[in-house]
């Protein structure tokens, strides 16, 4: 067997155990979800004429009675005097009364409840919620954002506007708290509590909200903010234990922290927290703030000289006989190392046949562990994909051998065609798609080398964000529709360049849709021979 059928079968039984759920990845599968909700609306809405029509029969049925009952009981004797009211009394009590029981007791709720119990198999986890509002949070900070600007849904771009309440920004709070983080916690409690003190209707107590607040505000050290906090929560709730326990800890906190100062001479003191000011830890991504700038579009380090060596051409593959007559338009994007964009790779009905192809697999994007070798899910990269093979389609067949045209390089050992939608925030962090001489065996496996070359296509505008980014010679691309990007992962010499760390920027407004092709050393040693040197 073809090893990398071996490996995409392996991939497959791996993804197929996360692909139930995570529906905040994929903006494509989301879609399902659009219309399964529209589908119980409409469910709910016939429930609701039933029930509304049960209603009206018992109510011309209570007025009929009161009319009657007010007759009968004025003069009750001469009421059942007439042989014909005292027979009707019979009847109503012995028969009409078990009709009306027989309605009331009717459950028109029965087709509205079946068709939520099978929608729910469906419909996204307790996962997927934690997921859609960390990847909130995901575009807040590299967006540099504010809640407010969130909650009140102002994003440039956006069709349709939508806003967050009290109990939205509440949630996004708790989600943060419950992950340890105490950065956002603060952030959006301190949204929630404003959002409720102008005054919005929630169910959400005011109680609740400042218990998490002056409890992550602890965390920063903020001791006067975090008692202020308590305070206010105590003239809410003087019931409230946790709050007078708190309190009594701060204060003697405080106390503590007051006898030590003293103590101490001002060169040693350490600063002090500056009260409601926090800042964003730090992670464990060394490029974080110039990755983040990038995606902005801030930081790109096209400078003026650079531009002047950067062209349009017309491209024909090296006089490629399929491209003498139609050549592509290729545009420089970047000069060191060399990016390329094409323009028109794919017609829209190709996209459109690509996405159709892809959506039904499309399964959690996985990583490659470098230790192990084992495909796993990364909170780094979150978008969904699936890998289409030639015979899937004739489509597939025509972009593959559109891109051999292109490149000069041969797809008989390039991967599958991979086909990625990202979701809410959807992104793929910093990374190489190389692989380096600690990963010996990343592409053993497929017996073909190491990657030497990505051509990525991208399949949908994006409104805002989703760039493509190279943090360490600042470069910016920006997705745009039918067009195409092109880079070298190797130098000639088989060594890796280190410059292609790329990373795939959130999307903070659209749908992102992209396909690529990883190109391997084996079978292009002529198309693409070694140079004089390690860097040629």
């Amino acid at each position: 067997m073809d090893p990398w059928l071996t490996l995409m079968s392996f991939s497959f039984m791996f993804w197929t155990r996360h692909a139930e759920a995570e529906f905040f990845t994929s903006i494509g599968q989301m879609t399902d979800l659009i219309y399964a909700e529209k589908d119980l609306v409409q469910s709910l809405k016939e429930y609701i004429r039933a029930e509304e029509s049960k209603l009206a029969q018992i109510k011309s049925w209570a007025e009929k009675m009161d009319l009657l009952t007010s007759k009968s009981t004025s003069d009750p004797e001469g009421y059942l005097a007439h042989p014909v009211n005292a027979y009707k009394l019979v009847k109503r009590l012995n028969t009409d009364w078990l009709e009306l029981e027989n309605l009331v007791l009717q459950d028109t709720a029965n087709g509205f409840i079946a068709n939520l119990t099978i929608q729910r198999q469906f419909f996204p986890t307790e996962e997927d919620e934690t997921g859609a509002a960390k990847a909130l949070m995901r575009l807040q900070d590299t967006y540099k954002l504010d809640p407010e600007t969130l909650s009140r849904g102002d994003l440039p771009g956006t069709k349709y506007r939508s806003t967050l309440t009290v109990g939205d920004c509440f949630g996004m709070g708790r989600t943060a708290y419950n992950d340890g983080d105490y950065y956002h916690t603060v952030l959006w409690m301190e949204q929630a509590l404003k959002q409720h003190d102008e005054g919005e209707d929630t169910p959400v107590s005011k109680v609740d909200i400042l218990d998490y607040l002056s409890y992550a505000v602890f965390q920063f050290g903020d001791l006067h903010r975090a008692m202020e906090l308590t305070r206010r929560l105590i003239s809410l709730d003087s019931t409230h234990e946790r709050a007078g326990s708190n309190l009594r800890y701060f204060e003697k906190l405080l106390e503590k922290e007051q006898e030590e100062k003293l103590n101490q001479t001002a060169a040693a003191t350490e600063p002090v927290v500056q009260s409601g000011a926090y800042e964003r830890p730090l992670d464990y991504l060394p490029e974080r703030e110039i990755y983040e700038a990038l995606c902005r579009g801030e930081g790109v380090k096209m400078t003026p000289r650079r531009q002047r060596r950067l062209f349009c051409r017309y491209h024909d593959g090296n006089r490629n006989p399929h491209l003498l007559i139609a050549p592509f338009k290729e545009e420089d994007e970047w000069d060191s190392p060399h990016i390329v964009r094409y323009y028109d790779v794919m017609s829209d009905e190709e996209i459109e046949k690509i996405k159709q192809l892809a959506k039904p697999r499309l399964a959690r994007a996985t990583v490659r562990d470098p230790k192990t070798g084992v495909l796993t899910v990364a909170s780094y990269r979150v978008s969904k994909s699936s890998w289409l093979e030639e015979d899937d389609d004739p489509v597939v067949a025509k972009v593959n051998q559109r891109m051999q045209h292109i490149t000069g390089l041969t797809v008989k050992t390039a991967e599958l065609l991979q086909v990625a939608n990202y979701g809410m925030g959807g992104q793929y962090e910093p990374h190489f798609d190389f692989s380096r001489k600690d990963e010996p065996d990343a592409f053993k496996r497929l017996g073909t080398g190491n990657r030497v070359a990505t051509f990525l296509n991208y399949m949908s505008d994006v409104e805002a964000g989703g760039a493509t980014v190279f943090p360490d010679f600042g470069a910016a691309i920006w997705p745009k529709k039918g067009t195409a990007v092109f880079w070298y992962n190797l130098f000639r010499s088989g060594e890796g360049d280190y410059r292609t760390r790329h990373a795939a920027c959130p999307v903070l407004v659209g749908c992102k849709w992209v396909s690529n092709k990883w190109f391997h050393e084996r079978g292009n040693e002529f198309l693409r021979p070694c140079g004089r040197t390690e860097v040629d």
